[in-house]
């Protein structure tokens, strides 16, 4: 199978994005829209890489936390070698078995094989060059989603704005027609699915030509498609490049909130998360695997407040050497199918919260450090649930709960705390929950 590159841009390119941020306070956050964890939250799915013994375990796993949607990558260089000559066996299988299982999928089909790539003849990487005809890609991509009517989204390409994906330079104008072509045929000839853009890398920054690659589609007209706008936004940290900054929070809702005003079907972040390989270091910290149950629940939290519509954590299963070092390691799963850390904090997060979140106003706090970050739900029972964590560690009061449970969901720990005037809550780097009716 394909070695899986993520591309990488440097940390100044993030933080000059979309301009300069502004002054730090406690951070507030209050969800758009209630949130149902089966439909908000998916992962990204190597199937194909696995035996069906070892992908029927992964996805026993990925149930057992009530989701349902995943994303699976086709490479079309490996599913279509020869023109016309598809290998669909084990991708039938796949299917019957997600179909069975209630699982919802969004695909996508990247790789150029030799008889469609536009890059030189001899060359190792013509896969990582567009079609030389976006008819070629179209026509396969049509071919791939009248086959397997179970698939709810197919996306087009994946990470157009990287060299990686999209050689040799990345090029709007061309991913444009692409995207345009797929788009038409798959509305005419695969009816009901939903038309995904390719996942842009990050906010869409194009490390070559410079600018945002969304800004340059939106000025080709690319908005009037209607498709799921897409993006994978990976940063150092949970809060972004510069935490200090939290430049995360900020862009995620300046993009987005340019994006809503094209009014497109949904916005998807169907790429994030964090490896916790070992090393030698390549891009992102080694942070281990404690890190990476610390970094993806303090990122589910701020993302499960923010707008948008459907996210998919980069990855359910761990990956072998055909992958880098660091994209061997992203996984909830290890290789053998054992749960890591982060999925077996996930679970309890999941857990705590509930399958269905209502939006609810922060609690009002007393000594609150500016570096706190506070997001709160109601759940399904009625009961409140107060997210929270700070660098700095402070104790924080809130005068108007006198009874409630501290949660951990890193260790599992809880334990209940009351006062007449209120609560004190001794504030962690990492996630807690607070819970009361």
């Amino acid at each position: 199978m394909r070695v899986i590159r993520k591309g990488g841009l440097a940390a100044a390119c993030v933080l000059a994005l979309l301009g300069a941020t502004q002054g730090l306070a406690e951070q507030r956050l209050q969800g758009p829209r209630p949130v149902v964890w089966r439909d908000f939250l998916g992962v990204n799915a190597h199937f194909l890489w696995f035996s069906p013994e070892q992908y029927q375990r992964q996805m026993d796993r990925l149930q057992d936390l009530g989701l349902e949607w995943t994303r699976v990558d086709l490479h079309w260089d490996i599913m279509e070698p020869e023109q016309g000559r598809l290998r669909t066996a084990e991708l039938d299988q796949l299917t019957q078995v997600m179909s069975a299982r209630q699982l919802k999928t969004e695909m996508y089909l990247v790789g150029s094989p030799d008889f469609a790539s536009s890059g030189p003849f001899g060359i190792a990487n013509r896969g990582a060059y567009p079609p030389r005809d976006p008819a070629l890609y179209a026509a396969s991509l049509v071919k791939f989603a009248q086959r397997y009517p179970s698939v709810q989204a197919w996306q087009v390409w994946n990470e157009p704005n990287l060299p990686s994906f999209w050689q040799p330079f990345e090029d709007p104008e061309r991913y444009a027609r692409l995207l345009q072509v797929s788009a038409a045929a798959l509305r005419a000839e695969a009816p009901g699915r939903q038309v995904v853009m390719g996942g842009m890398a990050y906010y869409s920054q194009m490390p070559i030509r410079g600018g945002l690659m969304l800004e340059a589609l939106g000025k080709l007209g690319v908005a009037q498609l209607g498709t799921v706008i897409a993006y994978h936004p990976y940063s150092q940290y949970p809060e972004g490049d510069d935490p200090k900054a939290r430049d995360f929070v900020e862009r995620a809702q300046l993009l987005n909130a340019r994006l809503r005003a094209i009014q497109p079907p949904a916005i998807w972040a169907d790429e994030w998360g964090w490896s916790s390989y070992p090393g030698p270091k390549e891009e992102q910290d080694i942070i281990g695997e404690q890190g990476q149950a610390d970094f993806v629940l303090r990122r589910l939290a701020l993302m499960s407040a923010l707008d948008y519509d459907r996210i998919f954590l980069f990855a359910l299963s761990d990956l072998d050497s055909r992958a880098s070092v660091r994209d061997q390691h992203y996984g909830l799963l290890r290789l053998d199918g054992s749960p890591k850390p982060v999925y077996q904090a996930l679970q309890r997060f999941l857990t705590l919260t509930g399958p269905r979140l209502l939006p609810e106003t922060p609690p009002v706090l007393v000594g609150a450090p500016d570096d706190l970050y506070s997001i709160a739900w109601r759940r399904d029972d009625g009961s409140r649930i107060w997210l929270f964590w700070s660098a700095g560690q402070e104790r924080v009061h809130l005068p108007g709960i006198t009874q409630a449970t501290l949660h951990d969901p890193l260790t599992g720990e809880s334990r209940e705390l009351s006062g007449a005037d209120g609560v004190d809550v001794q504030a962690k780097g990492s996630l807690q929950l607070l819970t009361w009716k």
